[in-house]
C-alpha cells in the first residue's frame, strides 16, 4: 500500500510539472510581446520588466495592469535640463501612464503650436489623447479628464506651483494651487482646488 500512495504522489507531481511545463511554453510564446515593449522602453522612458523580474499578478494587480494598458501614451514636451519636468513624468509613470519626453530647446513654439498662453503657461507641456496637460498637473486630474472627457483643450497648472507633482518631494500630496481646465480661446475654469 505504500508504494501506491508514494507512486501516485509522484505520478501527481509529474503532472503537476507537467502542465508548468506547457503553461510556460504558452507564455514563451507570447515574449515577442514582452521584448517589443523591451525594445520600445530602452531609451530610458520607462522601466523595463522582463518575465523574470515581472511581479506575480493578484487579480486586484492584473486589473490595475489592465487599466494602465488602457492608458493612452502621454507624450511631453521639455527644456533639456529641466528637473522638475522629469519629476512630474515620474509621478506619472508612478501611476501607471506611460510618457514618452521629448527634449527641446524651442519650448516657446511648442506652446504656440497646441495653443498655451503665457498666462497659462508652465515649464513643460504634454498631449494625452488630444489634450493639452500643461505643467504639474497631477495623474489624478490627468485621470478625471480622460473619464469625464470634457469639451476643453486641456489642463494647466499656470507657473510651477512649489507644492505639486515634480516640485516637491515624490508621494508628497499637492497643495496651495488649482488646477485649471482651459478651452481653445485660452478661457480658464478652476478644475481642481488644492
Amino acid at each position: 500500500m505504500k508504494f501506491n500512495r508514494n507512486h501516485t504522489g509522484k505520478a501527481g507531481l509529474f503532472w503537476i510539472l507537467g502542465l508548468i511545463s506547457i503553461l510556460l511554453v504558452g507564455c514563451d510564446a507570447g515574449s515577442d510581446t514582452a521584448k517589443t515593449s523591451t525594445a520600445k522602453t530602452e531609451s530610458g522612458v520607462a522601466s523595463t520588466v522582463t518575465p523574470a523580474t515581472a511581479p506575480a499578478l493578484t487579480p486586484t494587480a492584473a486589473q490595475s495592469d489592465a487599466t494602465r494598458q488602457a492608458m493612452p501614451e502621454v507624450v511631453m514636451y521639455k527644456a533639456p535640463n529641466c528637473d522638475c519636468c522629469t519629476g512630474w513624468a515620474d509621478h506619472l509613470r508612478k501611476e501607471g501612464f506611460t510618457v514618452v519626453v521629448h527634449k527641446r530647446d524651442d519650448m516657446d513654439a511648442i506652446k504656440t503650436r497646441f495653443g498655451v498662453s503665457q498666462k497659462l503657461a508652465s515649464c513643460h507641456t504634454a498631449i494625452v489623447d488630444g489634450y493639452v496637460i500643461e505643467g504639474h498637473v497631477p495623474a489624478a486630474d490627468v485621470e478625471r479628464l480622460l473619464k469625464e472627457r470634457p469639451d476643453i483643450a486641456g489642463l494647466t497648472a499656470p507657473g510651477m506651483p512649489m507644492k505639486s507633482p515634480g516640485m516637491q518631494k515624490a508621494g508628497q500630496e499637492p497643495q496651495g494651487y488649482d488646477v485649471l481646465a482651459f478651452d481653445k480661446d485660452g478661457k480658464a475654469t478652476v478644475f481642481h482646488r488644492y
